[in-house]
């Protein structure tokens, strides 16, 4: 079976390892996969070496960027001559514009034949994974209901199957924005490489030596990259009014990434009187290595699919307090019980988004309370070990991609 996977830029991010790991794992003789990318903008970082590191060789296609151009017709040229050459039997699009090009490719690919003046089309099964989405919180609304009407058509006529990455997405995607038909969805859950996070304990020291604070110092790390959705100024004002509260545990708060808004979130955190508290740490090619350094992972986004920051932060055994988002509900799970504007929930603590006030209570209760740290963090790491692994990845998708051929067979 031949695949050809699209994704619209390898930056920094949950996207960029997914399709990596699927694209080595599925070239074994019994598939042979090919990644096609765009190129990453300065202002990202860029995850090619990511690639490499894994012996995977991306296709690039320089006019495929994320904004809306006159360039993404030369990108639908260039990725249909790759269909043509090629010949896959499916193509996988993963993040919207690849999503938009790579399956308007894929429809003509598949029709645009003499073919189908007998019936007979180009046999190729046409799949797209929503990482996230646009849908909130991006763009303005004219924009935003652009950007749904193209889903929809592309979802009625050039999609077979819909692949969602947690059940809230799906009822985010399917339901509230009425996108595709119930029976084309699939939830197939993230995987991530968990033996990267065994035997971390060791790194403690080192982590902390690097960004200068005692052994009983509370860390708070939010790793994400450095862009508005991140809403990164909330985690700062979180902090501030951590910082402002007497008789609680001596906190440093880390960034770990990189972006556009770096130097205006290190301005306002100079503007808040908290510079002394945070630490602006950059992009870091092993981010599992920084995790035993942290005792509480943060996150702060208006908008997101399942987030990979959590999901490590629980491989680390790391307890997690984030805004109630997209798929974040299921990471966390059922709610226990509510304290003071914020929940208490199986695998971390939850706090409405844009609420910094909640979050730094659920701060502050969670740096106050090592029981229910510990608690949360080997909730977690048992839920992530059970549901999240790049073999439970691998083996969903090919049973997808096996189900939908054979039904193929059926139908024809």
């Amino acid at each position: 079976m031949k695949i050809l996977r699209i994704i619209a830029r390898l930056n920094v991010g949950g996207p960029a390892r997914h399709v990596v790991w699927l694209t080595r794992a599925l070239n074994d003789g019994q598939y042979e996969s090919r990644l096609v990318s765009g190129t990453v903008p300065p202002e990202e970082e860029d995850m090619s070496f990511f690639a490499a590191a894994n012996g995977v060789e991306p296709m690039y296609i320089k006019e495929m960027s994320r904004e809306l151009s006159l360039k993404d017709a030369i990108s639908l040229v260039k990725v249909l001559g790759v269909l043509r050459r090629f010949r896959p039997d499916v193509v996988h699009t993963h993040t919207a514009k690849a999503g938009t090009v790579g399956r308007m490719a894929a429809f003509i690919y598949k029709w645009f034949t003499p073919r189908t003046l007998i019936g007979r089309p180009r046999r190729v099964m046409v799949y797209h994974t929503f990482h996230g989405h646009v849908f909130h919180s991006y763009y303005g609304r004219r924009k935003t209901r652009l950007f749904v009407l193209i889903e929809k058509v592309l979802a009625r006529f050039a999609t077979d199957k819909i692949i969602v990455i947690s059940r809230q997405q799906l009822r985010e995607i399917n339901e509230t924005f009425g996108i595709g038909k119930p029976d084309q969805f699939e939830i197939v859950p993230l995987g991530i490489d968990l033996e990267a996070f065994k035997g971390g304990e060791n790194l403690r020291a080192q982590c902390r030596d690097e960004i200068s604070v005692a052994a009983e110092t509370i860390v708070v790390g939010l790793i994400g990259r450095l862009t508005e959705i991140k809403n990164v100024s909330m985690f700062l004002e979180a902090a501030a009014l951590y910082s402002k509260e007497p008789n609680v545990p001596e906190a440093k708060f880390v960034v770990i990434g990189d972006g556009s808004m770096r130097a205006k979130l290190e301005q306002e955190s100079i503007e808040r009187g908290i510079a002394r508290d945070v630490v602006f740490a950059g992009n870091r090619t092993t981010v599992a290595a920084l995790y035993p350094g942290l005792d509480i992972v943060a996150l702060t986004s208006l908008n997101e699919g399942t987030p990979l920051s959590l999901i490590e932060a629980m491989a680390a055994e790391r307890p997690v307090i984030s805004t109630i988002v997209g798929g974040v509900p299921d990471l966390l799970g059922s709610t226990e019980r509510h304290e003071d504007g914020f929940q208490i929930r199986e695998r971390g603590i939850g706090v409405n988004s844009g609420d910094a006030e909640a979050f730094a209570r659920g701060l502050i209760y969670l740096a106050k309370n090592e029981k229910l740290r510990r608690g949360l963090a080997e909730n977690g790491k048992k839920f992530v070990h059970q549901n999240y692994s790049i073999d439970r990845l691998v083996r969903d998708i090919t049973n997808l991609y096996k189900h939908e051929a054979d039904e193929q067979r059926v139908r024809e």
